[in-house]
């Protein structure tokens, strides 16, 4: 019988490229908790709190429908509605920001959705902005075979995110795990097929423990305040740069889905 997956602790980096109208770049250190749903609520870790106060924590109303509620059924929900419940039947990994003294901010949060032999099969890519909205990302193959670590999947832009980019274009989404390293890619097209921002999270993969959690809450220890504080300090430097400023909240699609996107249909390759 195949070993459980087990809690983990990803540290290492994010990075962002602008690529047009004007290259900017920048990179952070960052680490994210990888939390399986099914232990979830017997997890224990020193110096994490689940759904409770703790120097860090996860709270369940914090993901998916964002009310409390378990979040594993929810998961199997979205995954039915898509037609993906009989092949990602495993163990799904959430990979979030915690909670630091109370607060945090999640840009994005993923769930990695796992067949019975622990193979990816599927992927929510669980997206908010600035302006309290979030949109849902689930992406697979359209025959639904086990998604590889070159193998790209794009899904098409519905969220505002930023306020210099419109709401258009492709996601193409990357997910690699080997040899306890994850790698996460997205780079964002724009309808011509131009690449104007490329997304890189890396990590070194490691057991979710107190002393993990306490190195790496060191080495950053302001992390989820940071993460606002940079995503306006970058935005100011964008003004600098004159990039068009396109505004908080266009009116041309939804500000917030709390379900879902479809899956897109032959748009993967590998």
């Amino acid at each position: 019988m195949r070993e459980p997956l087990q809690a983990q602790i990803a540290a290492g980096s994010v990075m962002h490229e602008r690529h047009a109208p004007a290259v900017h770049r920048f990179v952070y250190r960052h680490f994210t908790l990888r939390l399986p749903l099914s232990q979830l609520a017997g997890l224990r870790v020193p110096l994490l709190g689940i759904n409770r106060r703790g120097l860090m924590a996860v709270h369940e109303r914090d993901h998916g429908p964002r009310d409390g509620s378990p979040l594993l059924p929810w998961i199997r929900a979205q995954l039915a509605r898509n037609g993906l419940a009989e092949i990602a039947d495993g163990e799904v990994i959430l990979q979030t920001l915690p909670r630091l003294f109370g607060y945090v901010f999640n840009p994005v949060s993923f769930w990695f959705c796992h067949d019975s032999q622990g193979a990816l099969r599927a992927v929510l890519a669980e997206v908010s902005n600035t302006f309290g909205g979030h949109h849902n990302y689930l992406v697979a193959h359209p025959d639904g075979r086990v998604i590889g670590p070159d193998d790209e999947i794009a899904a098409r832009k519905l969220f505002h995110v930023s306020p210099f980019l419109d709401v258009q274009g492709t996601y193409r989404f990357r997910f690699r795990e080997r040899g306890g390293f994850l790698f996460v890619a997205i780079d964002h097209a724009d309808d011509a097929g131009e690449t104007v921002l490329s997304t890189r999270m890396s990590g070194r993969l490691q057991p979710l423990t107190g002393r993990s959690l306490l190195r790496a809450w060191l080495s950053s220890p302001l992390l989820t305040f940071a993460v606002i504080g940079r995503i306006h300090w970058q935005a100011l430097r964008l003004l600098v740069k004159r990039v068009p400023f396109v505004g908080a909240r266009p009116s041309s699609r939804p500000a917030t889905a709390p379900e879902a996107s479809s899956i897109p249909v032959a748009e993967s390759s590998t």
